[in-house]
């Protein structure tokens, strides 16, 4: 097993899109680990000051590629022998903030109260790194529990280019808070080496992401890459220390509801001697079902089961 280092630069980021037809900039071996840069963030969202800004940053903003709007992603990397139908888990080892500063505004129109708040609205956070705390504008503090927002492989290839935005098959703007560090992600292959990008740092952010952004930041995570020939999934799935999360993403939140409930069904089957319908039961009695995001065109919900009820 190898570890490897990517580092986000020019070379090696992408921004606003998933795309069959990128070319790798890292190949590596099923279980490998790496340690990745992100960045985030346009440059009117720098700050002035002191704040600790990325080198980088400043020539991607210059000489990129860009599908805007959508997010700035470092990769992709290549798993040697992924092919589509297999899984790629992707184990989050560790996730921590590069700056000492975030950002969150109110899109136009945008969120989940669109014609309420119709005006551009902007505001840095202070990241206090020694504490693990957000220090926000208006004098209030919050813990930072820092995850990746866009982790996905690529998408078929007869899709084309897909912006970064909208969450689909294959990841992408999950959003899912829960995928913090000690977490797994399931993702779906769907081309051959997997490709796997990933960006949109989040310091912290509630259920729902209800005006578009949470605590937007430059992240470095370490990730542990294995290919799962044993399973075939049509979504994304994860797990956490106590719980498996299966995920629904559709524009409508009912039909979200419907499918993360379909695939938690299809995962008590799959693990215990439960029929259909005790499963379905089960998911009454002792599922949570949680609203991912609601801004992000497909929209999410996930359900969540403790892990002591399936192993």
């Amino acid at each position: 097993m190898t570890h490897h280092q990517l580092d986000s630069s020019l070379a090696t980021c992408h921004w606003g899109y998933f795309d069959a037809k990128l070319k790798p900039v890292l190949e590596i071996e099923s279980g490998d680990s790496v340690t990745i840069r992100t960045l985030t963030g346009g440059a009117d969202t720098l700050p002035a000051g002191n704040a600790t800004i990325p080198p980088e940053i400043h020539e991607i903003h210059a000489k990129a590629e860009r599908m805007v709007p959508g997010h700035i992603l470092t990769g992709p990397i290549a798993i040697r022998g992924a092919k589509p139908g297999q899984v790629l888990e992707v184990q989050i080892r560790s996730v921590k903030p590069r700056t000492d500063f975030g950002f969150t505004f109110i899109k136009p129109l945008g969120g989940t109260l669109p014609e309420e708040f119709d005006a551009h609205t902007f505001r840095h956070i202070h990241l206090d790194r020694e504490r693990n705390i957000a220090v926000l504008p208006w004098g209030m503090e919050l813990p930072l529990a820092p995850f990746f927002g866009v982790m996905g492989t690529a998408p078929p290839a007869h899709w084309g280019r897909q912006s970064s935005l909208v969450p689909r098959a294959f990841g992408g703007n999950i959003d899912n808070k829960e995928l913090v560090a000690g977490a797994t992600l399931y993702l779906p292959v769907f081309v051959e080496g997997a490709l796997f990008s990933c960006g949109d740092g989040h310091g912290a952010q509630g259920d729902g992401e209800v005006c578009v952004t949470a605590i937007e930041t430059a992240l470095e995570g370490t990730f542990e890459f294995h290919l799962r020939e044993d399973l075939s999934f049509a979504m994304p799935r994860a797990e956490t220390r106590t719980h498996h999360i299966t995920m629904g993403i559709d524009p409508d939140l009912d039909i979200c509801a419907k499918n993360a409930l379909r695939e938690m069904i299809g995962l008590i089957t799959e693990r215990t001697r439960l029929t259909r319908e005790e499963a379905y039961m089960l998911c009454s009695l002792a599922a949570d079902l949680r609203v991912t995001q609601t801004v992000n065109g497909n929209k999410g919900i996930h359900c969540m089961l403790p892990k002591t009820l399936v192993g």
